[in-house]
């Protein structure tokens, strides 16, 4: 269900933007470094993180080092939701996370701990980020997001 709020079929309304309208774009972003650092710490630890619109996860894959040598490496990837990627006719392949990873959503609490922002904030900020992105899949904007 939580999923349901991001298959838009209406452009976004400003007023569900409001905690991004009181933020600045540095407040934003230093949330956004929480985020990351929360997934970067869980993917160490071989776990998938699940945001809503998708997930985060470690894939595993086979590096050519020199002819003939292969290695297995893990590769970070983020993998659209299937719901989302048919809701808005995105190509995507069917990258499949393996049954043995644990899989964990976002820990607010603890990303507000790490941030110094207030739980709720952190929270509604998230939320509302993605909703963006959602509506600029809605209407075929082009989005970039920059996530270390």
């Amino acid at each position: 269900a939580k999923m349901q709020k991001y298959l838009l079929y209406n452009s976004v309304d400003p007023e569900d933007l409001s905690t991004l309208k009181e933020l600045s774009t540095i407040e934003i972003c230093k949330i956004w470094s929480g985020v990351s650092r929360y997934i970067y710490r869980h993917l160490l630890q071989k776990t998938a993180v699940e945001i809503g619109v998708g997930t985060f996860a470690l894939i595993p894959v086979h590096a050519s080092v020199e002819e003939g040598k292969v290695l297995p490496v893990e590769r970070p990837v983020f993998i659209l939701s299937k719901p989302l990627r048919m809701f808005y006719n995105l190509e995507g392949d069917d990258t499949k996370i393996s049954d043995e990873t644990p899989v964990v959503q976002l820990d607010f609490e603890e990303i507000a701990t790490d941030t110094h922002f207030r739980q709720e904030i952190v929270e509604q900020c998230i939320q509302e980020s993605l909703l963006c992105f959602a509506g600029a899949l809605r209407d075929n904007k082009e989005v970039e997001f920059s996530f270390r």
